[in-house]
């Protein structure tokens, strides 16, 4: 781990907000910002315990707002009780229970709108399944479905019965899906038969059917299933049930589970920089704090506002941003199955003009490839019900940040750059868009109550103007738990002794420049981030040498790419002999097959190259820094006399295009 980190770019420009926007804005200006910065830094539990009380509804008050004595395992409200769902739904009925909570549109531009008091009666119905399945608190139920109402209405029926759910993104494979029905120990799988994107139809059912068979899954006693595409299933009796019939006859209401705050809301997989996924554990009451706070403050959410987060709800964003904080503040939010080129690369912004999004917040991959797929194309529609604009998953570059600025948003949007993590729940670092003057390409001010800074090696804090590694320095109320199954992979993962088992380490490098404003400058461990999706180097290798016919050896490092942010390159050394010419493309594709089927589409390379072996220490060490050089295409400068083998780096510089 190096804290030796340069930011290179020297970015300039700055965009106030205008003097309109901060007048309407929930954090109206500097000295507003200010102010809470300096309550949080004065009173530290005041400030969360008055947020908490003000903004979520307990069944049972809590008495202690923080319980840090057992480091790092703190504990939030711990002695208080609600419900995440009841918080998300029964709150809004009397008020609002006929507002629209979903507009959901299909692949194939079909549009279903569903009311609060229609949702509701949706989750109740599905959590009466559930519960009539013996589904109880603190079960485990994972989830494997497509964007749609029903994924929604799966995690909130989930919360509303105690039982702590894991999404599984569509798009991972039947070997990811088994390692994470066994790892949470999950008694029941909620699926689709397919998925429509892109106009594809993509199975769904299947690939449980496979994870299922592969053992290790015995305590899955039912799999319900939605009926999206209507193509023929496997239907295996008693255990596989369709989601239509499970809720015929249920109830519309159902009392929820009241929860201790500390309750594990879910757990979601992330990738380590080893090859076994993290199960990263969610408590209930301060997530959920998290996300309506970050919903008021960075969002300056309105009750007026139409939401659209673009992600997929089996990542983080779409928990925090689609199932949890729109629905907890009681918004109307855009769901979206499809992707953002199809049928043509003006989708996003027809999808915007037909719903009137006021609030968009999307990938810099998408913003990337819709500037490449049509970058004059917003000019086509209105855009004009856009009032804030946000990015999320990864840095994202100055000249993508000014396309969106000045094509989407008019030069009148400002621009949330937010920064945070799986493991932090929420946004952690991002301007305020009535607060900050925004700079391209960086995230800002920590919000307040987010003690944020940048350390070196040895956890002091790093002159403005330099390099290091971005660490939390206080607990917060949306952090992780714990790694399900593993508390001493979670302390040795984020609260590491080289920092005295004190500060989160987020494992980003970050810079600071002269007034303060953070520059996230990308992973400093083994964890790769591809079009804001993070794949450890170590799963994708051991997937490659899974192949035990083909492969010997692999090794895989990231290296910068224009569309995805960071790309993966492998380099491979086969059992027979190095391929060349076409031997050397259909042994690539094949491999890129290999991986797609291991762990998914997302994780595969986009570099291979062969050699007779890697380069190596003669202790026998992968030295990837050099391999990291290759990849990126920079020449070699650093000594290379300790290489057992330094021939090879010639070889290993032709990639199989």
């Amino acid at each position: 781990m190096s804290a030796q980190i340069e930011s290179v770019l020297n970015e300039t420009r700055v965009f106030p907000p205008s003097a309109e926007f901060i007048k309407q804005a929930n954090v109206p200006g500097m000295a507003a910002y200010q102010a809470l910065c300096n309550e949080a830094e004065r009173d530290f539990e005041g400030f969360w315990g008055r947020l908490a009380k003000e903004n979520l509804s307990w069944h049972k008050p809590f008495s202690k707002v923080l319980d840090e004595s057992n480091a790092p395992f703190f504990k939030w409200f711990h002695d208080g009780e609600l419900n995440a769902s009841y918080n998300c739904l029964d709150r809004h009925l009397k008020t609002q229970g006929d507002k629209i909570a979903i507009i959901f549109e299909a692949d194939d531009g079909k549009v279903t709108r569903v009311s609060y008091q229609q949702l509701y009666h949706k989750v109740c119905q599905l959590a009466n399944a559930l519960k009539a399945h013996g589904i109880k608190k603190g079960d485990r139920v994972l989830i494997y479905m497509p964007m749609s109402i029903e994924v929604v209405v799966a995690m909130q029926a989930c919360a509303r019965i105690g039982a702590t759910h894991s999404v599984v993104f569509g798009g991972f494979s039947a070997k990811s899906l088994q390692e994470r029905i066994v790892d949470a120990g999950a008694t029941e799988v909620i699926t689709a038969d397919g998925q429509f994107r892109g106009g594809k139809e993509i199975p769904l059912k299947p690939a449980v059917d496979e994870a299922l068979a592969m053992g290790g899954c015995e305590k899955v006693r039912n799999v319900i299933v939605y009926k999206r595409t209507g193509t023929t299933v496997n239907m295996q009796a008693p255990r596989d049930k369709w989601w239509h019939d499970v809720i015929r006859g249920q109830a519309e209401e159902c009392e929820p589970t009241w929860v201790n705050a500390e309750h594990p809301l879910f757990i979601l997989y992330t990738s380590g920089s080893t090859g076994k996924p993290k199960g990263v554990q969610h408590s209930t009451g301060g997530y959920l704090l998290q996300t309506v706070m970050t919903m008021k403050w960075v969002f300056d959410y309105k009750p007026t506002d139409v939401f659209w987060c673009t992600a997929d709800v089996g990542w983080v964003t779409g928990h925090s941003y689609i199932t949890y904080g729109p629905l907890a503040v009681g918004a109307t939010e855009v769901m979206f199955e499809g992707i953002p080129t199809y049928p043509d690369a003006g989708r996003f912004w027809k999808l915007i003009q037909d719903h009137k999004v006021s609030v968009f917040y999307t990938a810099p991959t998408a913003i990337r490839s819709l500037i490449k797929a049509g970058g004059e194309l917003p000019k086509k529609y209105d855009l004009k019900s856009l009032r804030i604009l946000g990015t999320v998953g990864e840095p994202i570059n100055p000249e993508a940040w000014m396309w969106y600025h000045t094509v989407v948003g008019d030069s009148r949007c400002p621009i949330v750059d937010t920064w945070w993590q799986t493991e932090t729940g929420g946004h952690m670092i991002s301007p305020l868009p009535g607060v900050t003057p925004t700079k391209p390409g960086s995230c800002t001010f920590p919000l307040p109550g987010i003690m944020a800074a940048i350390v070196d090696e040895t956890g002091q804090d790093v002159d403005k103007g330099k390099g290091g590694i971005l660490v939390i320095k206080r607990p917060w109320p949306g952090m992780i738990r714990t790694i399900w199954g593993d508390p001493e992979r979670f302390k040795k993962s984020y609260y590491p002794e080289d920092f005295k088992g004190k500060y989160y380490l987020a494992g980003d490098g970050a810079s600071r420049d002269m007034e303060g404003y953070f520059r996230i400058m990308g992973r400093i461990d083994d964890v790769l981030n591809v079009s804001g999706h993070r794949l450890g180097t170590m799963e994708i290798e051991s997937a490659l040498v899974a192949n035990t016919a083909l492969v010997a050896e692999a090794a895989v490092v990231g290296r910068p790419d224009d569309m995805t942010g960071e790309a993966v390159c492998a380099f491979i050394v086969l059992k027979g002999p190095r391929p060349t010419g076409a031997d050397a493309h259909k042994m690539a594709q094949e491999l890129r097959d290999w991986v797609g089927k291991e762990i998914g589409a997302i994780a595969k390379p986009k570099d291979i190259r062969f050699g007779d072996n890697l380069p190596k220490t003669r202790s026998g060490k992968i030295m990837r820094r050099l391999l990291r050089s290759i990849a990126k295409g920079e020449e070699i400068t650093q000594d290379v006399s300790t290489l057992e083998n330094p021939s090879i780096l010639e070889q290993l510089k032709q990639p199989v295009s």
